[in-house]
């Protein structure tokens, strides 16, 4: 007698949703890169990548990270 094979079904990778900036969220950006937070906890704290922030500050032409 032939076994059943199962094929697992995978769960398709989580989408990214693209947040835009908000004006408070440059603020706190700017302020974050004076006190020269690192961006680790700036991710968790804003919820974001860190990735996401490092584009953004270039972009904003401010410093943060080892990008001083």
């Amino acid at each position: 007698m032939a076994k059943k094979v199962r094929k697992s079904k995978k769960k398709a990778p989580k989408k990214s949703v693209r947040r835009p900036f908000t004006k408070d969220d440059v603020k706190t950006l700017r302020v974050h890169s004076k006190a020269r937070t690192p961006v680790a906890k700036i991710a968790k704290q804003m919820k974001r990548t860190e990735g996401s922030l490092r584009q953004k500050a270039l972009k904003l032409g401010i410093g943060l990270g080892h990008q001083r």
